[in-house]
């Protein structure tokens, strides 16, 4: 399903390619020696969704959320952070274990229920790679910070937001602000820093210098700064979330987001409860101001892999976009089950 509008600041249509997807799906007998319980798991025979996705060595890379055992609901499982690679960008081949999950050590606390979830990646311009991901403790998700120098071994930060305000703060989904060069997404520092849009109803931001400690914004009042909100009457009626990191063009900065569809007060055309995406531009000298955004999606649940699975309402949450052979590669979870990928042949800028 491609774009229902068309302006000149959006990257463009996205289309599934056909006989293709799922791209990814669960492996029923990949085991793991889980460092936490000294036993071998099934670490990813349940789901396998929501993956970031860059480019290394030639090959795009999906690091994707997995969970194990089946009979879990949603928000009950153990998630890891699996590994994936292509030549093309459809054809995946997956590590047997995963390459960032809950051990004890570094957060450790924050994770050892939960375990790691929905990454974003980054290039770092130091060299490397940032990840940003959620540790749950099935009680409160905490938006944290990794790095790494080969996407296998991580050094983990813990929480983005540092002292006691946020030691129990919902927090989640980070979108570093990037520019495009060559296939990499890198980081970019706007007025001396790097930006991030970050949070679930609604989206905030946080600025940073180093990539790893980060500054939320506030008002004069001492409230969180809101960047997005949620609309009645649209696919983004009930909560707004960050996607890829966001990337700064000719006309600002992109962010693609997701939307999540109210039951009473949503799009009569989509799901009540369905995710789907949009774009919104916001300004290069004022990254909180809000130049344009999309009334339509322009990606929402259609197929039955997205319908039908874990999240019964259907989901394409997008987290994953790679600018690879002269097109845009974006990598999204269907229904918290299987992983998914649309393609632009727009080129990228």
């Amino acid at each position: 399903m491609a774009t229902t509008e068309s302006s000149n600041w959006q990257i463009g249509s996205f289309v599934r390619p056909k006989n293709t997807n799922p791209v990814l799906r669960p492996n029923l007998n990949a085991r793991f020696l889980d460092p936490a319980t000294e036993t071998k798991v099934l670490w990813e025979n349940a789901n396998v969704f929501n993956p970031a996705a860059c480019s290394y060595h030639n090959k795009i890379i999906l690091l994707y959320r997995a969970e194990a055992d089946p009979t879990k609901g949603v928000g009950g499982h153990t998630s890891r952070i699996g590994f994936a690679q292509s030549s093309d960008g459809l054809h995946f081949k997956a590590r047997l274990t995963p390459v960032l999950f809950p051990a004890p050590g570094a957060n450790y606390v924050n994770e050892k229920k939960g375990g790691c979830e929905d990454p974003r990646i980054v290039s770092d311009p130091n060299g490397g790679f940032i990840l940003t991901y959620t540790a749950y403790d099935h009680k409160t998700a905490r938006l944290c910070v990794a790095r790494s120098q080969d996407l296998i071994h991580w050094t983990k930060f813990g929480p983005a937001f540092k002292g006691p305000k946020f030691a129990n703060f919902w927090s989640k989904s980070g979108s570093i602000v990037t520019k495009v060069h060559g296939s990499a997404l890198i980081a970019i520092k706007i007025k001396g820093k790097y930006w991030m849009y970050w949070g679930d109803e609604p989206i905030h931001f946080a600025t940073s210098s180093d990539l790893i400690h980060w500054h939320p914004g506030y008002d004069k009042s001492g409230k969180l700064i809101t960047v997005l909100d949620k609309r009645a009457h649209h696919f983004d009626s009930d909560l707004v979330e960050p996607g890829p990191p966001a990337i700064l063009t000719k006309s600002g900065i992109v962010l693609l987001y997701n939307g999540m569809n109210a039951k009473k007060i949503g799009d009569p055309q989509i799901n009540p409860g369905a995710y789907s995406a949009g774009e919104v531009l916001f300004s290069t000298q004022q990254p909180t101001k809000i130049l344009d955004r999309s009334s339509r999606p322009f990606l929402t649940p259609a197929e039955p892999y997205e319908k039908t699975g874990q999240y019964k309402a259907g989901t394409v949450f997008i987290e994953g976009l790679v600018p690879a052979h002269q097109k845009w590669y974006l990598y999204f979870g269907t229904a918290d089950s299987f992983v998914g990928v649309a393609i632009c042949k727009k080129p990228p800028k």
